[in-house]
């Protein structure tokens, strides 16, 4: 007598970030989570950052009104001065990546797309780098927005608040034959966050526009051209160095990117596609001291393909070019690049085997990436993944891989300099990549149409970890440089789950819990206690979503972050809550409270435990009403 296989969407839920090709959660041998667009709209965010709080496993603390540092897994790194950096996730929005080849890390204020046309994004915790290659250590992130057909008619939205001072946004959207296009443009304007030394110092200002369209001219192929540009004043209160020099002002930033895309399907299981991108991004003004200008030209080929009745290939090619111009705002400079100007290329090459072991239930995975960049050569990155799902209701996963963090320009070409540094720092020496093995173990299952969860544990050991060194002269002053010399280890374990307390109120949750090692190597500067101290050890999201009735909609949402040591900012809780009403079925006004239980609190503090250079930015309580109108 057969089996009545138990119905489980959860699982069900598309990715593609995984495996690089079309996948479902259930399917996915890695600790993959999927933030859909009913989940952003529902969580009240009003950007990406706050839209990712949602994701177990991931780090979001808020610095200042425009700057979050987002980490997964841990080791959060601390570059000196302002220079802090979050430089071991990677971060792609259709496919494009936007980590910075400046310090590695993600700029998030000029990431800021209309939440609206986001479809899902992506969360990966634990490296990607066999798909996405150097700076998918810790983790992958890639935001997908809707194809043009899906974003047709009119949408206008626009509000206000406390702390968000006002905002809005328009987006249209047609079509024309066999091609569907939309425009949208917004505009937001953000309060400066509290902070009893420097009040009204960071606000953030910005507006952009975009475009999107998808070409169907047979059943066959696709083509998609999309692009963005932006333009904003991002406030800061700049780190003193020598505890005597501050700066203070707005970082002008601007520019924008233009991506196309192919794609052709020979089969259900069978496609080949090339995307081509260009991005330009000027941060002026950047910390008062420093205007960058970067430009990057991106080329891919991907192809899926079957082998015989049990392998399922993707294999891939890329070649990147970044050209930069770094240029000093205060004379004499504070910090400087050599060379100013530097042009640098990734060539990569990848391929991965999904082979199938037994019919539609165990599958092994084996992969590896090639890259060559100009700063350390070829880097190979591996993995291997095996899954079991013999049945549709539950999976279990574990997985084995390596991963680089390749160095980027603060970590090649800075040097500070007397007299605003007590030491000559110069980071020219042969600095190699940071490196990661990762053992990971998952299992994820739906017994009933209304609950499901999912498990994952990991431990990560880590090599090559940036270090300071000095080297005394003669003569002074002393010589500060960066090795290769220190290592460490992160482990720990991540839980979410969602249940349908009936079928017009639904709760979700997710815990984290991480510990990390660190082991500074013969002479390292870096303080032990650091990377420990940088990290919440505990992190609890829940998420309460309450159909009142067919057009009032409540939501609440709690998180509880643990403290940061090193950086003396205690444990704290948050609750947000949002309240919609929706008279007809295109109109939507909206109430969203956010950090209601305190008046501020600070969630990472880039001064660390130094109050004598400045207090840490405090993020406020904030409410704000919203109007959306849709036809």
């Amino acid at each position: 007598m057969s089996q009545t296989r138990v119905r489980a969407p959860a699982l069900e839920q598309q990715v593609t970030t995984v495996t690089g090709q079309q996948s479902t959660v259930g399917k996915s041998p890695a600790a993959v989570f999927v933030v859909t667009q009913e989940m952003i709209r529902r969580s009240g965010a009003r950007n990406i950052p706050e839209a990712l709080r949602m994701v177990p496993g991931l780090q979001v603390a808020r610095g200042t009104s425009n700057k979050w540092t987002i980490t997964a897994r841990g080791f959060n790194f601390r570059g000196p001065g302002a220079l802090n950096t979050s430089n071991k996730l990677l971060v792609l929005i259709d496919g494009r990546t936007v980590y910075s080849p400046f310090s590695g890390t993600v700029f998030w204020d000029v990431q800021d797309v209309l939440l609206d046309d986001i479809d899902r994004i992506e969360v990966i915790r634990g490296p990607g780098a066999t798909i996405w290659g150097a700076n998918a250590v810790n983790g992958v992130i890639n935001i997908i927005t809707k194809t043009a057909d899906e974003t047709q008619g009119v949408l206008v939205k626009g509000g206000g608040g406390t702390e968000e001072s006002g905002f809005a946004s328009a987006r249209v959207g047609g079509r024309s034959g066999d091609v569907h296009y939309r425009v949208y443009g917004k505009w937001n304007e953000r309060d400066a966050s509290f902070n009893a030394v420097n009040p009204e110092a960071d606000d953030w200002r910005q507006g952009r526009g975009g475009f999107r369209m998808d070409w169907t001219p047979n059943c066959c192929d696709t083509i998609t051209l999309q692009g963005d540009m932006y333009q904003g004043r991002s406030g800061f209160f700049n780190e003193p160095f020598a505890s005597t020099f501050a700066t203070t002002g707005d970082e002008r930033v601007q520019g924008g990117n233009l991506l196309t895309r192919w794609t052709r399907e020979f089969s259900d299981d069978s496609d080949v596609s090339v995307q081509l991108y260009y991005d330009r991004a000027d941060r002026l003004n950047y910390i008062g001291l420093l205007d960058q200008r970067f430009n990057t030209y991106d080329a891919e080929l991907r192809h899926h393909l079957p082998l015989g009745c049990r392998h399922n290939v993707v294999w891939g090619l890329g070649y990147r070019v970044v050209s930069d111009k770094l240029t000093p705002t205060v004379a004499p400079p504070v910090f400087t690049f050599v060379p100013s100007e530097r042009t640098y290329e990734t060539f990569s090459f990848f391929a991965q085997d999904e082979i199938e072991l037994r019919d539609d239930e165990l599958y092994f995975t084996l992969g590896a990436k090639l890259q060559r960049n100009d700063f350390t050569g070829f880097e190979v990155q591996p993995s291997a993944r095996l899954l079991w799902a013999p049945e549709q209701s539950w999976a279990a996963w574990a997985a084995v891989s390596r991963a680089v963090r390749t160095p980027a320009r603060t970590d090649h070409d800075l040097t500070f300099t007397p007299p605003f540094a007590a030491v000559v720092a110069d980071f020219t020496e042969a600095f190699q990549s940071e490196e990661v093995i990762a053992y990971e173990l998952g299992y994820r299952a739906q017994p009933v149409e209304s609950f499901s969860w999912d498990i994952a544990l990991f431990y990560n050991q880590y090599q090559k970890l940036q270090s300071f060194h000095v080297f005394p002269p003669p003569p002074p002053p002393p010589r500060v440089t960066t090795l290769n010399v220190d290592r460490g280890a992160g482990y720990g374990i991540e839980l979410s789950a969602k249940v349908a307390m009936t079928p017009c109120w639904r709760i979700s949750g997710t815990y984290s819990l991480l510990k990390v090692n660190y082991e500074p190597g013969a002479g390292s500067l870096r303080f032990a206690e650091e990377p420990e101290g940088t990290s919440p050890q505990h992190q609890v999201f829940l998420m309460s979503s309450h159909d009142l009735s067919d057009n009032v909609e409540f939501d609440l949402m709690a998180r509880y972050v643990d403290s940061l040591p090193f950086q003396a900012v205690p444990s704290y809780i948050s609750l947000d809550a949002r309240l919609a009403w929706r008279p007809t079925c295109g109109m939507e006004f909206a109430v969203v409270g956010q950090n209601l239980l305190d008046s501020q609190h600070p969630e990472y503090n880039q001064f660390s435990t130094d109050t004598t250079k400045g207090q840490p930015f405090e993020i406020q309580r904030g409410v704000y009403g919203q109007v959306t109108y849709q036809w």
